[in-house]
């Protein structure tokens, strides 16, 4: 049943005005803070709000009437709509607390355009969701990539330029045309655009008479959608983009522009061609074979990446195939496993990327070779790291399981080459516990002076007992352990900083595998493209003169007592912030938090631990009781009607 409802407008329209007030309270950060906050829960509100009616059968639609001759510029909050409004809209809520602290933490520069940006993203987020027609969906998901780009580019030196210019080159040129050409053929071929649950009527038709043409709009469509979801080989914008800032990373990732580009793989897969004709067209098999090749070799390239915001930054091209993989298996088991993957990444992506930025904001350290017993400094940030780590191998009881789960079962049950892809699941889920166990073994069980991480395959194979780049557990000693004695404890309290200057080139920095020949002590070189903006001014907060990074620890000063820093505008005190330190454990160590100051969350500000920890829930509860969260129920009704059934 369809109803003429005002909240799907509203829906968008309350973040542009939200913007409004944000800019005009430029002068006034807690304002303009508070701003923001009223806007996002003001959002959630409308998008609850339709939710038990949509449950209950309802559709709420509006039209602005006819965009261009036989297309009306509509609206309409239909289940798979509210899924991705419903998912964006609250996790928004907790984007927003976060920004807070992390930029407040960072006193960075241009944050009223920052939060104005945002709001912006998260206006043309809900206009994708609830787009009514590929021409509506097409606009939204142009104005999200121009919206987006001053959060990417938001460091404004020549690194942050040059990713926000590969990301509008992606997204808003390369997707965007691919997505344009699909809608025009679609209409040239049937009349219409309009998302219909199982299918546009008349592609079956088409399908049935010049199967090589609907191949070509599948094609066109499924691809200009999948660029925002980073499959490959379109993907290179999104590591790139790691040199936002962290928030924007979350947003990148877990609430708006790659969910988004899933969501648009998921309305032509349902709503375009449906499953029958799309499976009947061989398109399944195609998309899942690319799907796991790409969750396949991202994994690998993961597993190599020290920067931990790359590492999680190809995580995510890895997770978001998981979606595009189920959505090819077509049938009810792999429709619900890739549909649930939507919320159960989100929540445990948000949650990864959260406790990088915090860990970033009061420790500025972020490769995951130094971060050497980190655990003890902030033990529940990493120890929610490490849980929803667990979820996205897909550990039981965590989201990644339940719709990992699904998809096994739906790749089972189609039998024959699909068992290949659930070959391909399974050892994602190892290479996930490859590249995320050992920021969790680095951080709670390695000590700051003598240990052996094991996060790259970056070193003579085997590794060294104090090489930071070991490729096995074991490790092995040096061949000359007297001449390595003197360099230990010459090297041990000082590890080198990379230096921004030196790896400024863009290109392949090669690991040396030779022994001797590098220092082990010092952290490993990044493998693509050296430092971010985000390592650099200002998001380093670094005082007037000490912008050169190479700084040894052995110069820098002990600890002060009573050296925590106060932010203003946050109206509390944490202690242990190590303002003039960057990267790596201070001298003397990581200060070990008390069970009393770990519990009050005294490792960082509740601007980032609440939002962490709510995020981190999130993930359990979905992975516990999947049906109470909501999601499972709506997605089921989304399966039925595409015209799957158990």
């Amino acid at each position: 049943m369809e109803v003429f409802d005002y909240r799907p407008l509203a829906a968008v329209l309350v973040s542009l005005v939200g913007t409004a007030a944000i800019v005009a309270l430029h002068r006034r950060p807690n304002y303009r803070e508070g701003a923001t906050m009223l806007t996002a829960l003001a959002k959630f509100g409308i998008v609850a709000s339709m939710l038990p009616a949509v449950l209950a059968g309802t559709t709420f639609v509006w039209s602005f009437g006819t965009f261009v001759p036989g297309v009306e510029f509509a609206l309409r909050a239909d289940p798979l709509g509210m899924l991705f409004a419903f998912l964006a809209s609250g996790l928004w809520i907790i984007t927003s607390l976060y920004s807070i602290g992390y930029m407040r933490g960072l006193d960075e520069h241009g944050q009223t355009r920052y939060f104005a940006s945002f709001a912006v993203s998260l206006s043309a987020t809900m206009g994708i969701a609830f787009a009514s027609n590929l021409v509506t969906i097409f606009v939204f998901y142009e104005l999200l990539s121009v919206a987006t780009y001053p959060l990417v580019a938001h460091d404004e030196d020549d690194r942050a330029r040059s990713a926000g210019r590969k990301y509008i080159a992606y997204t808003f040129f390369g997707g965007g045309v691919l997505v344009l050409a699909g809608t025009v053929l679609t209409f040239w071929l049937t009349g219409t655009t309009d998302f219909t649950a199982g299918g546009i009527p008349m592609l079956a038709d088409v399908a049935a008479a010049d199967p090589w043409l609907a191949k070509l709009t599948f094609v066109l469509l499924a691809v200009g959608f999948g660029v925002k979801a980073g499959l490959m080989p379109l993907h290179q914008w999104l590591p790139e983009a790691m040199v936002a800032p962290t928030p924007v990373s979350g947003l990148l990732h877990a609430v708006a522009v790659v969910k988004s580009g899933a969501f648009g793989v998921a309305r032509v897969t349902l709503d375009v061609f449906g499953p029958a004709v799309a499976f009947d067209l061989g398109m399944g098999l195609a998309l899942s074979v690319l799907a796991a090749f790409t969750l396949t070799a991202a994994s690998l390239i993961a597993i190599r990446k020290d920067h931990l915001k790359q590492r999680l930054a190809y995580s995510t091209v890895s997770q978001l195939s998981y979606i595009v993989l189920g959505l090819g298996l077509f049938g009810w088991y792999g429709l619900i496993g890739a549909l649930l993957h939507i919320p159960a990444h989100a929540f445990m992506k948000l949650t990864l990327f959260f406790c990088a930025g915090a860990i970033h904001v009061e420790t500025h350290t972020d490769y995951i070779s130094q971060m050497a017993g980190i655990g003890k400094r902030m033990p529940v940030t990493l120890g929610a790291f490490a849980v929803t780590a667990a979820g996205m191998a897909g550990i039981p009881l965590l989201a990644g399981f339940v719709s990992k789960y699904y998809m096994l079962i739906g790749a089972a049950e189609l039998g024959g080459v699909f068992l290949y892809l659930a070959g391909a699941l399974l050892v994602s889920g190892v290479l996930n516990v490859v590249y995320f166990w050992p920021v969790v073994y680095t951080a709670f069980f390695e000590a700051e002076d003598d240990h052996d991480a094991k996060p790259l395959v970056d070193a003579p194979m085997g590794g060294e007992r104090r090489s930071l780049l070991a490729a096995t557990d074991g490790g092995r000693p040096p061949e000359d352990e007297s001449d390595d004695a003197t360099d230990d404890e010459t090297d041990a309290d000082s590890p080198r900083i990379p230096d921004a200057e030196t790896e400024e080139d863009d290109s392949v920095i090669q690991p040396d595998f030779s022994p001797g020949e590098r220092d082990f002590s010092e952290p490993a070189p990044t493998v693509d493209t050296g430092d971010y903006a985000v390592d650099k001014y200002p998001s380093d907060h670094l005082e007037d003169g000490h912008e050169d990074q190479t700084v040894d620890q052995g110069d820098r000063e002990e600890p002060q007592e009573g050296h925590d820093e106060h932010h203003e505008g946050h109206g509390e005190t944490h202690e242990g912030h190590d303002e003039h330190h960057h990267g790596g454990p201070p001298a003397g160590g990581w200060r070990r938090l008390s069970a009393r100051e770990a519990l009050a969350g005294r490792e960082t500000t509740w601007f980032m631990l609440g939002p962490i920890l709510a995020a981190a829930l999130g993930a359990v509860l979905l992975g516990i009781v999947p049906y109470k969260m909501v999601f499972l129920g709506l997605i089921e009704l989304i399966v039925e009607n595409a015209g799957v059934m158990p």
